[in-house]
């Protein structure tokens, strides 16, 4: 690889340094080989000075550089700064809808039938389950979950697919929290309920929002039935699940929704009227 040439420059001639010769004054031998000796260089005040500035400055920092190192070696990094926090709030119990969420969730179960599925709550303390007819339809045996994880084995002991609803018993009923059943003819338009269930294999999905219809009429089942509307949010897997006011008492059963294109919520959803369902549920856990 040919590099870029040699550096030029003003050229440095070395001086041919020979013996002086000393001019002879008259009646002075000269002495072959004497030479004058050469003054000792004298420093200025203002040198002699720098210098001792220079001294004072070297002494100087490289005792302060022991003295750090000394310090540096003695002492501890110091702590990351830490971001600011806001104080721990007093502890205090739940209230609005968190405190009614917290009640009736131990009472919601997820059921699974086959690879299909949905939700359903406790009715009683004898281990009966209400939930949709279209969720458990053509099994006789299901699963349910506990809101803990748990998972029982229930058996379908009646269905009524006119009014899609159906009823599950488990064979261990003490591990099971029975819900609180409302009233439907006591709601108005406006009041706030939540929808509770698991949406999409979500167990324990809880949303929010009022009601927006009474006795709307759409198709449940093999016929046209009067329903709840909610604008709370529902979505498949949902149904069975329980719709239940400020109070936490279940009004209505989740049962349906108007979808767009894409199949999800679009903010209009159906629940089979509590003062409807509670009946049924009893005839069918009677025969």
């Amino acid at each position: 690889m040919r590099g870029l040439g040699s550096p030029r420059g003003p050229e440095f001639v070395t001086p041919h340094l020979e013996a002086r010769q000393e001019p002879v004054l008259p009646g002075l031998s000269p002495q072959v080989g004497a030479h004058k000796a050469p003054k000792p260089p004298t420093t200025s005040p203002k040198g002699r000075l720098l210098v001792a500035a220079v001294l004072v400055a070297a002494v100087t920092g490289a005792a302060a550089g022991v003295a750090g190192a000394r310090l540096s070696e003695g002492s501890e990094p110091a702590p990351a700064a830490a971001l600011p926090r806001v104080a721990a709030a007093p502890s205090a119990s739940l209230t609005g809808l968190s405190a009614t969420a917290a009640r009736v969730l131990p009472s919601v179960v997820s059921v699974e039938a086959g690879r299909g599925g949905g939700s359903g709550f406790v009715v009683d303390g004898r281990g009966h389950i209400l939930t949709n007819a279209h969720v458990v339809s053509g099994y006789d045996d299901v699963t349910v979950i506990l809101s803990d994880g748990r998972r029982l084995a229930a058996r379908v002991i009646g269905e009524d697919d006119d009014e899609d609803l159906a009823v599950l018993e488990v064979s261990y009923p003490g591990d099971l929290t029975p819900a609180t059943l409302g009233r439907s003819a006591d709601l108005s338009v406006g009041d706030q309920v939540l929808a509770i269930g698991s949406p999409l294999g979500l167990s324990g999905t809880v949303t929010a929002g009022i009601v927006s219809a009474l006795d709307r009429e759409v198709r449940l089942g093999g016929a046209r039935r009067n329903a709840v509307q909610t604008d709370a949010s529902i979505n498949p897997g949902n149904s069975g699940g329980p719709l239940v006011n400020a109070r936490g008492e279940v009004v209505g059963v989740n049962t349906a929704i108007a979808a767009g294109r894409g199949g999800g919520n679009i903010g209009i959803g159906f629940a089979i009227p509590i003062d409807r369902a509670a009946p049924i549920a009893e005839r069918i856990i009677r025969n």
